[in-house]
């Protein structure tokens, strides 16, 4: 029997994260995290802040801290076009931590310049922190 996989191409706008075939393919959608398979149909989504996991064909599992973008579905090709995407074991721990703790002093102050800003940082921090956790 033929092995049930696919190509996957994770793309942020500075490199390619990842390219090669896949057997599964989890996202966190807009609307829902949902799950990509071999003959998936055709599907267009966007994703947000969260926990990218992927499936290789020898069933080892890698997982990506991504803050949002697009996916592409079509004729067993996966495109994610991600803002950022960072594999758990590439994930600056203590960076994060920083990040994190600046948002947080962002939202704890008085006068919020860009509250909106600070709420989109603090979640990408805990993410990627998260993510590097499962590592």
């Amino acid at each position: 029997m033929a092995e049930k996989k696919f190509s996957l191409d994770i793309v942020t706008p500075t490199r390619t994260v990842f390219s090669g075939d896949v057997r599964s393919f989890s996202a966190p959608g807009e609307a829902g995290s949902f799950q990509i398979l071999f003959n998936h149909a055709p599907f267009l989504s966007s994703i947000t802040v969260g926990q990218v996991r992927v499936v290789d064909p020898t069933g080892a599992e890698s997982r990506y801290a991504t803050s949002g973008g697009f996916v592409e579905v079509n004729n067993n090709k996966v495109i994610l076009l991600a803002e950022t995407a960072e594999r758990s074991d590439e994930i600056d721990v203590q960076r994060a931590e920083k990040a994190k703790e600046r948002a947080a002093q962002r939202l704890r102050e008085e006068e919020r310049i860009d509250e909106e800003r600070a709420r989109v940082a603090l979640a990408r921090a805990i993410n990627r922190l998260k993510i590097a956790e499962k590592h």
